[in-house]
């Protein structure tokens, strides 16, 4: 079974290619999408990935949330089709209301740039299934607008459900509350996240750790078993 995966550029996206190279190392095709198409092209998951998409006018990801490509994933995940949203594809995410709450500048107002630990709270999702529960990864996180935050009402539904995906370890590098670093639907099909996993696939690239593949087989899994 070939699983196709979408991988969608917006104007600003920096890291497309990136996302599509993880897509085919973990044994996946990988499918360029534009921003101004409505057509998914039959792809089986769809990513947003990371950037500055319109140069984060307004809002990060406020603009892109009205691009023509979004009304048919937004339509696509309501009806499951797992979709990841990576830094500014998880900004996207919150302007459209598939995930709650929202992303705002980091609380030192720099730009940041690091490896990051993160530890695994959900392993269910469709995004996680390659890892296990209380599982430490290190992944890259570059981002001046990664600060998750929601009212108190939003943040004990998250806890409560399950739906913290990911938390910040060692240190909270941007003030996120709760040191939330990911979040995932009701359903488990969607999830944003602030790092970067597509930059930690290969053991020759980045950090010379491949943490971040198992976002990629875990689409695998989850469709294959479907």
């Amino acid at each position: 079974m070939t699983v196709r995966v979408g991988v969608i550029t917006f104007p600003g996206t920096l890291d497309d290619r990136d996302t599509q190279r993880a897509v085919r190392v973990a044994g996946l095709e990988a499918v360029p999408l534009w921003h101004r198409d409505k057509d998914l092209k039959q792809v089986d998951a769809v990513v947003l990935p990371g950037g500055f998409s319109y140069g984060d006018y307004l809002r990060a990801g406020a603009i892109s949330r009205f691009s023509p490509v979004m009304e048919s994933v937004i339509g696509q995940a309501k009806a499951g089709m797992p979709v990841l949203g990576i830094c500014n594809g998880f900004q996207v995410l919150t302007e459209t209301h598939l995930l709650p709450g929202a992303m705002l500048r980091n609380n030192h107002l720099h730009f940041i740039c690091r490896d990051q630990k993160l530890r695994v709270e959900n392993a269910e999702t469709a995004w996680t299934r390659s890892y296990e529960q209380g599982q430490e990864i290190n992944i890259p996180l570059k981002n001046i607008d990664g600060r998750y935050v929601a009212d108190e009402r939003v943040l004990d539904e998250l806890e409560a459900e399950g739906r913290v995906v990911f938390r910040y370890r060692d240190v909270n590098p941007n003030g996120s509350l709760r040191d939330i670093a990911g979040i995932t639907n009701e359903a488990g099909n969607v999830v944003g996240l602030m790092p970067h996993p597509e930059h930690a696939v290969e053991p020759l690239i980045g950090t010379g750790r491949t943490d971040g593949l198992g976002f990629f087989t875990s689409i695998l899994k989850k469709l294959v078993d479907a």
